[in-house]
């Protein structure tokens, strides 16, 4: 893939370092917010100026995205969490802003590249590469990607973890919860601590590349079956806790679909290749990739042609990175299995049910707030509920929801964070649907899914 220059900045690696620069971010929007409401109160009267409060303007966002994305690590993670799971709770703006985490982060600066490589490898690490390319493929929050050859011909992308991000995670999500909070960005009376705590669970395990290796062999042979999914291989040899070698993607991002004269057969069969591997890795494998990030795939012809040949419906799909996979107990996976059941045979009895199970309502809760639950979760599942062909690009089903999950909480005032062990599964949930519209696919999505129910 063509390579950009992005925008270089050291990675802040101490605790003091990183508490210091949010401070710096408090301080940033508290005078932002200031600004804001005094301009608003000045050029477009007391009305206007009350209407929506000023630490929620637009540059405040964009302000917020752009310091995380310099923080990297858990604080850039956690912005990317909060942008696709929690568009009921965010305001539009925020979840927008925050929605750029998903695909930028600044850079390292070179020597900072060859300390890591340093510490990983030992001295004299560069003797153990034939070429090594310093501008990195991509930068993401946890880690960078470089496209190196070792001595004995391999080509492989070395994603090397920022330094610090692993003992910094605890502090970065309980500073960013309690930045959302000071700047009242999160509602004060909801209860995230569950969400905050499987954040750090997620977290540590996706710092620690050994596990991801680990996931990525188990992934491999789980899909070994599918000749149009393609997962690298892991190369021990070069693999450390921060450094994971991997064979190199070779491939188009998979917007590249939307192109015009791609065929429309060719949109719809990724899409639906995206859609039962969504199916599978929950109800068969019980072991989903939970972070469906649009750079985590690629699309390439099939029988390795070069990449710049023409897609069509055989042209395979690649799939990166495997840090935050994650197992499902059986009980867990059923019950999803039931809900979806009684979803699609619009059961709102069985319905209740299941979504007491997951955790969505409680037992006491009163009866009009498990109406409006059921018609959320209802309209959530409108892709599986449709007969036949869902044409997910001209859906206006993302705003559908944002708009009913906030009437739900602050309307009908039933404000509740979702059950902790849903937050990931869901970010699964919610960016494969988002990919298929951004690919302009048309799917069956209920066929997709009947064999396992």
């Amino acid at each position: 893939m063509p390579k950009k220059q992005s925008r270089r900045s050291r990675v802040p690696t101490s605790r003091a370092e990183r508490l210091l620069r949010f401070g710096f971010l408090a301080g940033e929007l508290a005078a932002g917010g200031l600004y804001e409401g005094a301009r608003r109160a000045v050029g477009a009267g007391a009305e206007a100026a009350g209407a929506a409060s000023a630490l929620l303007a637009p540059a405040q966002a964009q302000r917020l995205a752009r310091r995380l994305s310099q923080m990297r690590g858990a604080a850039m993670k956690l912005g990317q969490l909060l942008s696709l799971e929690s568009e009921d709770i965010l305001p539009p703006e925020f979840a927008e802003a925050l929605a750029v985490l998903r695909s930028q982060a600044d850079r390292m600066p070179d020597a900072q590249v060859r300390r890591v490589l340093g510490r990983a490898y030992g001295k004299g690490w560069q003797a153990r590469f034939a070429e090594f390319e310093l501008e990195p493929l991509a930068a993401a929050s946890i880690g960078q990607v470089h496209r190196v050859r070792t001595r004995d011909g391999r080509e492989l992308a070395l994603k090397i973890q920022y330094p610090g991000v692993a003992r910094s995670i605890e502090s970065d999500v309980d500073n960013v919860a309690s930045l959302l909070r000071i700047a009242r960005i999160l509602p004060v009376d909801i209860d995230i601590s569950g969400i905050v705590a499987e954040a750090k669970r997620q977290l540590r395990q996706e710092a620690d590349y050994l596990a991801e290796a680990a996931h990525l062999r188990r992934y491999r042979a789980l899909v070994k079956d599918e000749p149009r999914l393609w997962v690298p291989r892991v190369h021990e040899d070069f693999t450390t806790k921060h450094v994971l070698a991997m064979d190199l993607a070779r491939g188009l991002p998979i917007e590249e679909l939307r192109a015009r004269g791609t065929p429309q057969a060719a949109r719809d069969a990724a899409g639906t290749l995206l859609q039962k591997l969504l199916f599978r890795e929950l109800f068969e494998f019980r072991f989903v990739q939970t972070d469906p990030n649009f750079a985590n795939y690629l699309i390439a012809p099939a029988n390795d042609e070069p990449c710049d040949a023409a897609l069509d419906e055989h042209a395979r799909i690649l799939l990166l990175d495997f840090g935050a996979s994650r197992e499902y107990p059986r009980e867990f996976v059923a019950c999803y299995g039931r809900l979806c059941r009684a979803v699609i045979a619009g059961d709102r009895d069985g319905t209740q049910r299941a979504a007491t199970e997951i955790g969505y309502l409680r037992p006491d809760d009163p009866e009009h707030h498990v109406r409006a639950v059921i018609d959320l979760v209802w309209l959530v599942c409108e892709p599986l509920r449709h007969e036949g062909v869902y044409r997910f690009e001209r859906t206006t089903l993302a705003s559908r929801t944002r708009d009913a999950g906030l009437d739900l909480a602050f309307r009908k005032g039933f404000l509740r964070a979702p059950p902790p062990e849903t937050v990931f599964l869901h970010r699964k949930l919610v960016g494969t649907f988002l990919l298929c519209g951004r690919i302009r696919a048309h799917v069956d999505v209920r066929a997709c899914i009947a064999p396992f129910l």
